[in-house]
């Protein structure tokens, strides 16, 4: 994530992951959160460079590790399947 430093990125991770877990309706625990987000965060940077959207700063590094962490827990659903 390109400006924000690594308390900043913890943050966002931990945000983007509970966001997602809200969104896909999923419960999840604060460090599962974490690691949702932060390789949330990793697929997002990496779809945004693949369709040359350039981001920079807090929101737009929340908002772009958030679509990786709803696109992660999409992926992980189809391949695990729901649990009810």
């Amino acid at each position: 994530m390109e400006g924000v430093g690594w308390i900043a990125t913890i943050f966002i991770g931990i945000l983007a992951g509970w966001i997602a877990e809200k969104v896909t309706s999923r419960d999840h625990g604060l460090i599962t959160n974490l690691i949702v987000g932060l390789i949330g965060a990793l697929l997002g940077g990496w779809l945004a460079r693949t369709f040359g959207i350039a981001y920079t700063g807090w929101w737009a590094s929340l908002l772009v590790s958030t679509v990786g962490a709803i696109v992660l827990l999409f992926i992980w659903g189809m391949i695990r399947g729901r649990r009810s």
